[in-house]
């Protein structure tokens, strides 16, 4: 807190500015009270206007006294305050610092109705039943997706989850997982992440709404689907539909072929990802939207910052992981899916930022409503006039280049991955101008796709040893081509497009 020209500037994120304390209509701040004790703590300043100008008290002893004493008739559970006077120039005024509860809810209590309140934004607004529930879940330390329900795991499959696990880790699967990952209790029964994780999913909530929009509004829809099924499977039939229906154009270098895809793929698989583990469950009619116009994709899902935040007014580089729902987010971890670390939202970032065609103010975007989460990406081939010609795009990524025929294809049509081991192999030789191989080119391709890919997963992809990766990335790295930052594991590759 700093006080300038008899301004006062908080320093905190929460804070709720009073001229005077009021007597009679006490619930005009005591929500504030609940609000903060509910969400991420805050502070009131009693003598300071709406603008901030420093008025002061004129009794500052009797205004501490009656707010201690209306809290703790008022509120329930009693939340921990701290009542700080501040003495400038011949004024006094007063902070009361509230702290961010653990015994949540807090109510207010009046009249035999007791009501609590949570901050969105910079106001505190009565809970709606999601959010109540989600401050009950809070309060005894739980999330939704922990809780268990009265459904017998015997009755259950978990094939899909399985398979996955053996496809992703490459380790063989153990049913005693379902326990230790928190999807079956101890006695046997399905928790609410299990019910989502099963074969034949039947909550409601999980969903999915695809749609591809003709141009760049809510109008005419080209295509529209809805899935309703496990975790699993909605991210792979999200994946698929965007993949269907966003481009890829590409350009022929004098040795290789560039792709200039519209969107990073692995960034949007980040960003589905996101949007399926952090989602409000609670929320019965809710789902998950997958919305791709011309110009951008956007992924909407409900509930907002858990600490009622706006992720719009955040430094997304120093928002702190908090999971509302922990055991769908560890699942997805051991899926190899997600880092724990919680560097989602960087890493969309950093994702686009790497493919070759990236352009200035095309990062993805994020924005928060009252009960919604926005996720946009924008595509890297379209400016305020339309699509960009491939020809126009290579320029930019390249201007210095002759000019080398252009094509455009679907993203979904991809080269063949799973080819056996006997794969015949394309010597790459050190000169410059030799064309790459077609094993050499199909990496290229990966790493624009997914600069996070790891050497063992190329090698899995492509069907051949670990070695056989290595000497491919060794002669690409030689000529140019490739280079990779970081490390291995948590490092990306990039390929060196030369001015």
């Amino acid at each position: 807190m700093q006080i300038h020209n008899n301004i006062l500037i908080a320093e905190c994120s929460a804070y709720d500015f009073k001229e005077m304390l009021e007597h009679k209509k006490v619930k005009s701040w005591l929500k504030s009270v609940s609000a903060f004790a509910n969400t991420d703590g805050g502070s009131l300043f009693y003598g300071v206007n709406d603008g901030g100008i420093i008025v002061g008290l004129e009794n500052p002893q009797a205004d501490a006294d009656f707010i201690s004493e209306t809290i703790k008739a008022r509120l329930d559970p009693v939340p921990e305050i701290q009542l700080i006077p501040i003495e400038h120039e011949g004024h006094t005024l007063l902070e009361v610092k509230v702290k961010a509860g653990t015994l949540t809810p807090y109510y207010y209590y009046q009249d035999g109705t007791r009501t609590a309140y949570v901050r969105v934004g910079n106001e505190s607004v009565e809970c709606n039943s999601q959010q109540l529930l989600s401050l009950v879940l809070k309060g005894t330390h739980m999330t939704w997706d922990s809780l268990p329900t009265q459904v017998d795991a015997s009755k259950h499959s978990f094939i899909i989850l399985a398979n996955t696990f053996r496809e992703q880790t490459h380790q063989e699967w153990n049913d005693k997982y379902l326990e230790s990952f928190g999807l079956v209790t101890p006695e046997g029964k399905l928790t609410n992440a299990g019910l989502l994780f099963v074969d034949n999913c039947t909550v409601f909530q999980s969903r999915i709404f695809c749609t591809r929009w003709t141009g760049l509004y809510k109008d005419d829809a080209i295509s529209s689907i809805e899935h309703r099924e496990n975790l699993v499977l909605l991210l792979k039939y999200g994946m698929d539909f965007i993949k269907n229906y966003t481009m890829s154009g590409w350009v022929k270098m004098p040795n290789y072929r560039l792709n200039l895809p519209d969107y990073s793929d692995r960034a949007i698989f980040e960003g589905l990802v996101n949007h399926l583990i952090h989602r409000d469950y609670t929320v019965m009619g809710g789902e998950v939207h997958i919305d791709i116009y011309d110009d951008r994709v956007e992924l909407v899902s409900p509930g907002a910052m858990l600490d009622g935040t706006q992720i719009q007014d955040r430094d997304i580089f120093k928002v702190p992981s908090m999971r509302r729902n922990p055991v769908i987010a560890d699942v997805f971890t051991q899926l190899d899916y997600m880092e724990k670390r919680g560097s989602g939202l960087r890493k969309m970032r950093e994702l686009t930022e790497k493919l070759p065609n990236f352009l200035q103010g095309k990062d993805p975007q994020y924005q928060t409503e009252a009960t919604s989460f926005y996720t946009t990406f924008y595509n890297l081939n379209w400016d305020e006039n339309g699509k960009i010609p491939v020809e126009k795009v290579a320029d930019r990524v390249n201007s210095t280049l002759e000019k080398y025929p252009v094509n455009e294809e679907s993203s979904k049509e991809k080269y063949p991955v799973n080819e056996n081991s006997t794969l015949e192999k394309y010597p790459v030789k050190r000169s410059a101008n030799k064309p790459v191989g077609r094993t050499a080119q199909r990496i290229i391709d990966m790493v624009i796709s997914n600069p996070m890919i790891t050497r063992e997963k190329m090698a899995d992809e492509l069907g051949i040893s670990l070695d056989g990766v290595k000497k491919q990335i060794k002669n690409l790295r030689e000529r140019g081509i490739l280079t990779h930052e970081g490390s291995d594991k948590a490092g990306y590759w990039r390929i060196i497009v030369k001015p």
